[in-house]
């Protein structure tokens, strides 16, 4: 019996070497703003730079969840969107999306096709923040 040595190696990766098409790119962020007004323009956010919002979750009253995808070439749109509506993106957040630009723009000069990644954003709303809202989750802000 033959060993075929090409059953031995892996096959070819469709998405670019550095992403698995299975990861998923987790982004935490505060906002200042109110819950009402910063919604339709962050769901309007993700659909401009080319994403589509896979689930949406309350996980507490001042707690918002996104699970949503978006091809890669569309990632510098949305650090942009992101920033502009004002959330603050934390250094770990700001850190990944960095590299997906980057991982973008070494893309963009190869001749692969654009990988599609999958991002959970979870946001808290600091100006929804009670003493109600304190209690009812049992943590503390510190």
């Amino acid at each position: 019996m033959e060993l075929n040595l090409m059953e031995l190696v892996e096959p070819p990766m469709e998405a670019t070497p550095w992403i698995r098409t299975t990861q998923l790119f987790e982004f935490n962020a505060y906002c200042y703003s109110d819950r009402v007004g910063i919604l339709p323009r962050l769901t309007s956010a993700f659909t401009n730079s080319g994403g589509w919002v896979l689930e949406r979750r309350t996980l507490s009253p001042t707690t918002m969840d996104f699970r949503f995808e978006i091809q890669l070439m569309g990632i510098v749109e949305l650090y942009g969107q992101l920033v502009g509506l004002g959330l603050e993106l934390t250094r770990n957040t700001h850190d990944q999306l960095t590299e997906l630009c980057t991982l973008w723009n070494h893309t963009m000069n190869t001749k692969q096709t654009c990988p599609v990644v999958t991002v959970r954003l979870e946001i808290q709303f600091l100006a929804d923040v009670t003493l109600h809202s304190i209690l009812m989750t049992g943590s503390s802000l510190a």
